[in-house]
């Protein structure tokens, strides 16, 4: 059964409880009278990236970079909706949605910044156009994550969805499955420990990485930053877009020397994207 990303609810519950900030100021401080721009960000990827462009490129470019990082997929959009965040860095454009429609938040993207491609993996096959008939295939039980798994299966003609699916499509907007293929739906954080269950599992980045697999050695399929709705992103309240620190940020997330920092650390694990 598919849960949605988050609820107005699970928001507000989650605003009042911790968070793990990393940086001189405290979480309600937000911008504060020094001109610091406040970037809320997850630890890996996101977190490293910004550090980076703190240490080594932020002070040449005039910006002062202020990290407070989170462990939580919810606090960074509420901290970021209530004001004590300038900008965050973690999170898709789907996720992006889902919390506004979820919490009638204005929140928005500026520049996206790169992938961390979700992938196919098997120990039965390697390639997906060599699964068999009938065989089970396991995808992430929530809504914005199996919609995303079925879409990579659709871009290799594996299964196909009825026009107009996107991101929140289901096993019931399947329209062609030329191998029968049972579609399963699991928890995201067991869909490692599936591959000796199923053919094959549609795994999210982090929870491949946190078990030992490499998306860009073990995936059987793995999914492409062209035209990729999922990339993640730097998002601020609605109306800041044109804070100048906020372009700044944007800039050097976009520029050579993070892209090469990227290409460098992750080894194919995690992807540049760049400025559309």
């Amino acid at each position: 059964m598919r849960r949605p990303v988050l609820s107005a609810s699970a928001a507000a519950i989650a605003l009042g409880l911790g968070l793990t900030a990393c940086g001189s100021g405290s979480a309600t401080d937000g911008g504060g009278d020094d001109g610091a721009l406040v970037v809320g960000a997850t630890a890996v990827p996101a977190g490293e990236v910004l550090s980076f462009i703190e240490k080594d490129l932020a002070a040449e470019h005039g910006l002062d970079l202020e990290i407070k990082e989170f462990t939580d997929y919810v606090l960074p959009n509420t901290a970021l909706q209530e004001g004590s965040l300038d900008a965050n860095l973690y999170q898709n454009e789907p996720f992006l949605d889902d919390f506004n429609r979820s919490t009638g938040g204005s929140l928005v993207p500026v520049v996206k910044a790169y992938l961390p491609p979700m992938g196919v993996y098997s120990k039965k096959v390697q390639d997906v156009a060599d699964l068999v008939d009938g065989a089970t295939v396991a995808v992430p039980a929530d809504t914005t994550n199996e919609g995303r798994a079925l879409q990579l299966l659709a871009s290799e003609g594996v299964i196909a969805l009825r026009k107009g699916a996107g991101t929140t499509a289901s096993p019931s907007d399947i329209t062609e499955n030329p191998k029968h293929l049972r579609i399963k739906e699991l928890e995201p954080a067991q869909l490692p420990r599936s591959l000796d269950d199923v053919a094959a599992a549609v795994i999210n980045n982090n929870y491949a990485q946190d078990a030992g697999l490499s998306p860009a050695d073990d995936a059987v399929l793995l999914e492409s930053t062209k035209d990729n709705p999922y990339a993640n992103l730097l998002a601020v309240r609605k109306g800041d877009e044109d804070d100048p620190r906020v372009e700044k940020l944007a800039e050097l997330l976009v520029s050579p020397e993070v892209r090469k920092f990227i290409e460098e650390t992750y080894q194919g694990s995690v992807l540049p994207v760049g400025r559309d």
